[in-house]
């Protein structure tokens, strides 16, 4: 069976709590994401009982969810060595049969009841590479350029594992979740891409128009 005949669907609902950890600035964190049993709540600023620590960086209306692939996760477990179960990168979605990278800034999706919109992406930082225990995790993480994405809740509603993923508004433009981090992270001259889509994360808005207004 190809991805292609996989029916896009969650893998897993993942929460966590906020707890003491070595590493980042705030020395807590929420990263620690498990399975949960049976359907969650999600509200616009994420599931039932799932937290963020840094309210900065992670969560708020435009963060509310993050999700990576699962197909993702075997990438790096193949390339690591070790397994990644669903979590393992922090994530509160785990999707199958859905490339995350190719998603379009502003598409939305039907998962379960909620209706939700990918409005921004992942960036790796000290926390992620402190629980992942990995060398220059950073830098092996900006490279392969799969990053997840985080939505916006636009109904709230209920959703569990199994459940499918249907992509509900395409939108017409190329300015994925790929060509945003890479315009964020190592290829500065695509930001004044970003302004392209309205529903883009407002404060990837406000960097493009700085590189515009500052030059290279």
């Amino acid at each position: 069976m190809t991805p292609e005949d996989v029916r896009p669907h969650l893998v897993a609902v993942n929460v966590g709590v906020a707890r003491d950890v070595p590493w980042g600035r705030l020395r807590r964190s929420a990263f620690d994401k498990r399975p949960v049993r049976g359907r969650a709540r999600v509200g616009t600023l994420g599931l039932a009982g799932d937290e963020q620590a840094d309210r900065a960086n992670h969560g708020g209306p435009v963060k509310a969810l993050l999700v990576h692939a699962v197909e993702d996760l075997q990438e790096w477990a193949d390339a690591l060595g070790r397994e990644l179960p669903p979590g393992s990168f922090g994530e509160n979605l785990t999707t199958r049969g859905l490339d995350v990278t190719d998603a379009r800034i502003g598409e939305r999706w039907r998962v379960g009841s909620a209706l939700v919109e990918v409005a921004s992406v992942r960036t790796p930082c000290a926390v992620f590479a402190g629980f992942t225990g990995e060398p220059q995790w950073v830098r092996q993480f900006t490279h392969r350029g799969r990053p997840g994405a985080y939505l916006r809740v636009l109904e709230p509603g209920e959703l569990g594992a199994g459940d499918d993923v249907q992509v509900v508004e395409r939108r017409d433009h190329d300015v994925t979740v790929g060509l945003m981090f890479r315009a964020i992270t190592s290829e500065r001259h695509l930001l004044p891409r970003l302004l392209e889509e309205e529903r883009a994360d407002p404060e990837a808005h406000r960097g493009a128009r700085r590189y515009l207004a500052d030059g290279p």
